[in-house]
This record gives C-alpha cells, sequence and structure tokens, in this order.
C-alpha cells in the first residue's frame, strides 16, 4: 500500500537502520546522488530498488525523483537514512492510506535527538508533509526545500526519529558549510524576481507562496540575524528546557545563520548575479531499475555538476561560488 522513497550519498553508517524500519514496505527506492562508498551494496542486499542520479540542487533531484521512479503503490513515504519509522508511525501511515479522504498527503512528526535528548522545544518546526501522493507533490527550494502538495493536507499520529548528528558534529557542521552557500543562493535569486519586497505582503497576501516568499524575504533583511535566530530558539521557543543539548544546538544554528550572512555578502561583494536555476527539470522516463540489475542514470539534459553553477559572476568579476551536492 505505500512505498518508500529514500534519498541518500554516502550513507552506508546510517542506511541498514533505516532500512530495518522500513521492511514492512515491498517498495522500497533507494534514490542515490553517485555514492563512492557502500551504500548502493547495502540497498541491493536489502532487496531495495537503486536509482542512481547526479545531485544538482535539493527541489529539482526531489522533483525529478517524484516524476521519474516507477513506484508501484499510489502512496509513497519520503525519508532520509538517518531517520527512523517507529512502529506506532508505521501503523498510523498504514491507517491514513486505508481511508485517506480527499487528503493527498499526510505531515508527520519528527524527534530531532542529540546528546541523547530529544530536541523537543528547540525545533524550528517538527512537522513535516513525508506521506503523499507523489503526482499531487513537488518541491521548490535549493536546499532546504518546501513540499508543495497540490491538494488537501491531513497529520497522523507516531514520531518520525531523526539523529542528524550520527556521523558527528564535524560532518553536521561539513554538511551546514554547503546547505549555507546553497541558502546564499537562494537569497540573491529571492532578489533578482521581478516582484519587489513587501512587509505588507509578509503578513496579509492571501496566496500562501507569495506570504511564504515575503516572510523569508523579511526575515532575511534583519540586522543581526544569527542573534535573533538564537533568541527565538532558545528563549522564545524554550530551548533551554533541552538542557545543554538544547543550547549546543542553538548555538550551532546560530553559527550556520552566521555563514548565511557572511555568504551572502561575499556573493553581492563579488558582483555576483543569479543565474535560473530550475526546480522543475526536464522529465525523461526510463525503465525500472532492477533489484539485482541497477543502473547509472545521468541528469536530464546532462550533468550540471557543481552546485556553484547556479550563479556567474557580472562582467569583469571573477568571483567563484562553492557549493555541493549532499543528501
Amino acid at each position: 500500500m505505500i512505498s518508500v522513497l529514500i534519498l541518500t550519498k554516502n550513507e552506508e553508517q546510517d542506511l541498514p537502520e533505516c532500512l530495518d524500519s522500513v521492511s514492512w514496505s515491498d517498495d522500497v527506492h533507494v534514490y542515490d546522488s553517485i555514492s563512492d562508498d557502500g551504500t548502493t551494496a547495502i540497498a541491493r542486499r536489502a532487496g531495495a530498488h537503486v536509482i542512481q542520479r547526479q545531485f544538482d540542487n535539493w527541489a529539482a533531484h526531489q522533483n525529478w525523483g517524484l516524476a521519474n521512479i516507477r513506484f508501484r503503490h499510489p502512496w509513497v513515504f519520503y525519508i532520509d537514512a538517518d531517520e527512523r519509522v517507529t512502529p506506532e508511525l508505521r501503523k498510523a501511515l498504514f491507517d491514513a492510506v486505508s481511508a485517506p479522504g480527499d487528503k493527498v498527503a499526510f505531515r508527520v512528526q519528527r524527534r530531532d535527538f542529540f546528546m541523547g535528548t530529544w530536541l523537543r522545544h528547540v525545533q524550528a518546526s517538527p512537522f513535516y508533509l513525508r506521506l503523499f501522493r507523489p503526482e499531487k507533490m513537488r518541491y521548490e527550494r535549493l536546499v532546504n526545500p518546501v513540499s508543495i502538495p497540490d491538494g488537501p493536507v491531513g497529520q497522523v499520529p507516531g514520531y518520525l526519529d531523526h539523529f542528524p548528528f550520527s556521523k558527528g558534529v564535524s560532518h553536521w557542521l561539513g554538511r551546514h558549510n554547503a546547505y549555507s552557500s546553497f541558502e546564499a543562493q537562494q537569497i540573491l535569486q529571492n532578489r533578482s524576481r521581478d516582484e519587489a519586497f513587501s512587509v505588507v505582503k509578509a503578513f496579509t497576501a492571501r496566496d500562501f507562496n507569495v506570504r511564504r516568499y515575503h516572510q523569508k524575504e523579511l526575515f532575511y533583511r534583519l540586522p543581526l540575524r544569527p542573534l535573533i535566530k538564537f533568541c527565538v530558539l532558545y528563549f522564545a521557543k524554550r530551548g533551554f528546557l533541552d538542557g545543554r543539548a538544547g543550547l549546543t544546538y542553538v548555538i550551532l544554528q546560530s553559527i550556520y545563520e552566521y555563514m548565511i550572512v557572511l555568504k551572502t555578502r561575499e556573493l553581492l561583494l563579488a558582483g555576483w548575479v543569479p543565474v535560473a536555476m530550475s526546480s522543475s527539470p526536464s522529465l525523461e522516463p526510463f525503465p525500472q531499475t532492477s533489484r539485482d540489475s541497477p543502473s547509472t542514470w545521468p541528469l536530464p539534459g546532462g550533468d550540471t555538476g557543481n552546485s556553484s553553477r547556479a550563479l556567474r559572476p557580472a562582467s569583469g568579476s571573477s568571483g567563484r561560488a562553492s557549493g555541493g551536492p549532499l543528501s
């Protein structure tokens, strides 16, 4: 009744437990960004389908997967390798798809763990759209993509457990260093839109996407943004109740926000201008990869390579942007 989609890039450490937590599905797809470790071998041994595609950006990568992968079932549950489906959530997922009504997607509540502690308060948002009809879902943004369902949304009980520090703090910092490059590019792309920023629209626009765009731009224009983020997570959301783990996590998130500030400033000073990066790549159907004979599939239109191609220098500029594939 439910297919499973797992996005991976060098996940040989975390993938086995993730696969164990979704072993109830007879249609598991590991959508891999050309791993060079044992990720794909582990997936095949577990009986999963393996599809490979070079990563370009989050929205384009996920949209391509939903449009091209041939799922056996009408409902798809999306999960990352460092996440685990709890028994309670498993039951709730099956209950939801057995009587979905008019819903095209369902939110699940995620529990993030750090230093052996559930970050109950400090999470920016614990709810994520992970169970959906693939033809009714699309994604936007280069990084930290926003789920855009085409229809009503419900919510299921149970928890999706997340272990973002399973590979250590160094790995988390390296990953968010890359994320911050994408975020800086996204900010410049937003500012290149024809629609001028409006504080009024950030609070009054009827269209959700328009309102969200102006709210994000408002936040990006605030002075002392890393400090504001610290205060919101630690005091307003009562992150202090999560103890030492909560304080450490808030500091890391504030550092991440400062990295975005610095990289945005760097790109502006270097004279970079945004080049349109599609979140909806051209679609090219392909035959379903088998469990025994995986295939490597190129990007539609060719390998786009490093994410730095999302920006180009203005005339006379020699600056460079950095970024790269991560899962």
